[in-house]
């Protein structure tokens, strides 16, 4: 049995071009980047030129771009490392309650240590408002920390207004943008922020490799200690192959863009279209904001039937999909994000998140949505 694979939003396939970019890091040019002999000189060449690519695609000058090993590290490096660095002018920080478990629980470490956080409400659709981020800002506000698009539901926050606000009372704005990278236009020398952390798997990358663009004027202080790698900010020998397989697969993401996003819109609309048709459409609910939001997520609920029993049985029929984020997918809890959107329990307890790629047709939704079909009512008739 062949598997649909529909889950492209916790994990995406390597892509060849970016294996075989990364194949003579590890067997031709294995030196240490750190090293001054020629070994250490040829892996340093490769991060410069990965460095330079991804920079060149973000908008952003590549001094200013640090390389992590993963989204997670690059959100935690610029939620500690920016507290830290600020907290002589005041203790106070600014999420929402939507964000990934990479943010909520770094500032759940950091009201351990002393700060104050601020978790803004969002509405049923996932968008926080500007309103009640204006109202939230405080005198010792000193860090804002908004997610660009949702890895749950897919909805788009209004960066560039957040960060507009942010610039006016000067205060320190990250975003994460793992899910946005490679699906929405990312121009960090027009966009008003200061931190924004990026993940190289979830765009065809290595997993393992993520990044971090620090904005020139903003301090930040040190989360690793060791070496004096990435600008004496991150210490640690650099993984010298994910980076650059991560900047291939940034360098085809980008090429392709207009294509991919393309192709996404319609396979989403394939399988919305579908449901419509065979389940009507009252038959499922579709969760996050109808027009903000990413073009490969569509998280989708089907009342009645848990997510727990329609997962297993999707995975059963060689459909793999996903109840939310795939860190947390091991849990049984409801969604954090669906929860903070105040949705009803029969919403929040049947909600599915498929997500597209580039591996996926047409073809395979047209399966995917007839076994849905057949899932949903072999399991509505039983009850």
């Amino acid at each position: 049995m062949n598997t649909i694979y529909l889950d492209h939003a916790a994990t995406t396939p390597v892509l060849p071009e970016v294996v075989q970019a990364m194949l003579p890091y590890w067997t031709e040019h294995y030196g240490n980047a750190s090293s001054t002999h020629s070994a250490g000189r040829a892996a340093k060449a490769a991060l410069n030129a990965s460095r330079d690519a991804i920079a060149a695609a973000l908008g952003c000058p590549p001094s200013q771009l640090i390389f992590t090993g993963g989204g997670t590290e690059s959100d935690n490096m610029a939620l500690f490392g920016a507290a830290e660095a600020y907290r002589s002018r005041g203790q106070h920080i600014i999420t929402s309650q939507a964000e990934h478990h990479a943010v909520l629980h770094a500032c759940e470490r950091l009201e351990q240590l002393g700060f104050d956080v601020t978790y803004l409400p969002v509405d049923g659709y996932g968008q926080i408002s500007l309103s009640d981020l204006e109202k939230a800002i405080r005198p010792d506000t000193i860090l804002i920390s908004i997610m660009h698009g949702n890895n749950e539901v897919g909805t788009l926050q209004p960066i560039e207004a957040i960060g507009n606000i942010a610039r006016a009372k000067g205060i320190c704005f990250h975003v994460d943008a793992v899910q946005s990278l490679g699906h929405v236009p990312i121009d960090l020398g027009r966009l008003p922020v200061d931190l924004m952390s990026f993940s190289a798997h979830k765009v065809g990358g290595p997993k393992g490799t993520g990044a971090l663009y620090i904005a020139k004027s903003i301090r930040l202080t040190p989360f690793l200690y060791g070496g004096s790698q990435e600008r004496k900010r991150r210490s640690g020998t650099e993984n010298t192959a994910g980076i650059a397989g991560f900047a291939e697969a940034v360098k085809l993401f980008t090429q392709r863009a207009y294509d991919l996003q393309q192709n996404l819109e319609k396979l989403r609309l394939e399988m919305v279209n579908g449901l419509q048709e065979r389940l009507g459409k009252d038959g499922f609910v579709i969760n996050g904001h109808p027009e903000e939001r990413l073009p490969h997520i569509l998280n989708v609920s089907f009342p009645g039937i848990s997510t727990e029993t329609m997962l297993m049985n999707l995975d059963l029929a060689g459909i793999a999909a996903a109840s939310g984020s795939a860190c947390t997918s091991g849990s049984l809890e409801v969604s954090h994000v669906l929860r903070a959107m105040n949705l009803p329990e029969e919403i929040t307890s049947s909600a599915i998140r498929f997500s597209f790629g580039r591996t996926n047709d047409a073809g395979q939704i047209r399966t995917a949505v007839h076994t849905i079909e057949t899932i949903v009512r072999r399991l509505r008739n039983k009850s």
